[in-house]
């Protein structure tokens, strides 16, 4: 069961959260809940990747800068690489 909520936001965002309740002609609650959702979802992802990096951190494990650059010059090609894996190892 859905639980209801109470929150204040800023009327240039309730303005744009109607607007695009009306495009999708969805009820605004239902624009809301599904911003909230993708909210949570991409900060969960985010500090998933902060804690694999940290983890590979403690490992001695990184990406170089050489294999950074080659990947974002591939950006918007036709020959896009894909992100690169850790290439250096440092003995601690």
């Amino acid at each position: 069961m859905n639980t209801p909520i109470s929150l204040r936001i800023d009327p240039k965002l309730k303005h744009e959260l109607e607007e695009l309740a009306r495009q999708e002609e969805r009820p605004l609650s239902q624009v809301a809940v599904r911003a909230l959702r993708a909210y949570v979802k991409a900060q969960k992802e985010r500090r998933a990747a902060i804690e694999e990096a940290m983890r590979q951190a403690d490992e001695g494990r990184f990406i170089s800068a050489e294999a950074i650059h080659e990947w974002m010059r591939s950006w918007d090609t036709d020959d896009e690489l894909p992100p690169p894996e850790p290439d250096v190892t440092v003995h601690r």
